[in-house]
């Protein structure tokens, strides 16, 4: 007799910090409301993203029909990963005029590197120029 393959009733996104997970909203009321078990969803993110010391990072929970659940961890968003690399604590408010840090091509074909399996593209090259443009709209200037 073949194998019956789960169901997947919910697909849940959410921005948690890597590492540090608590059952506090938004894991907690998220997963709660369709019957997840919390805690163990929690136990198994920190043992997972514990490298990532409190850097947020997107999961994408499926929860099947019996109220199981797996999950994957994408990388962090570009903005953080791009405020981490040129060490300023938050973008422009007003990017066109006032710059807030800086840069290198080296430092945002790297961030790429990380990036290129969560994007919408196929190649460095393309996936470096949509890094390029999250810099730009935060004012930070990208040099040579």
């Amino acid at each position: 007799m073949a194998k019956k393959s789960k169901v997947i009733t919910n697909v849940i996104k959410l921005q948690a910090p890597g590492g540090q997970a608590t059952p506090a909203p938004p894991i907690g009321p998220a997963l709660g409301q369709h019957g997840v078990n919390i805690g163990q969803f929690v136990q198994q993110f920190n043992a997972q993203t514990g490298a990532l010391n409190g850097m947020p990072v997107t999961v994408v929970i499926s929860v099947y029909a019996d109220k199981s659940f797996t999950f994957e961890v994408k990388s962090p968003p570009a903005a953080v990963l791009l405020k981490d690399t040129a060490k300023v604590a938050k973008g422009s408010g007003v990017p066109n005029k006032e710059k807030v840090g800086t840069v290198t091509g080296a430092q945002i074909r790297e961030i790429a590197e990380r990036k290129l399996p969560d994007l919408n593209c196929s190649s460095l090259d393309a996936a470096a120029h949509m890094i390029e443009g999250t810099a730009r709209s935060m004012g930070i200037e990208v040099v040579d």
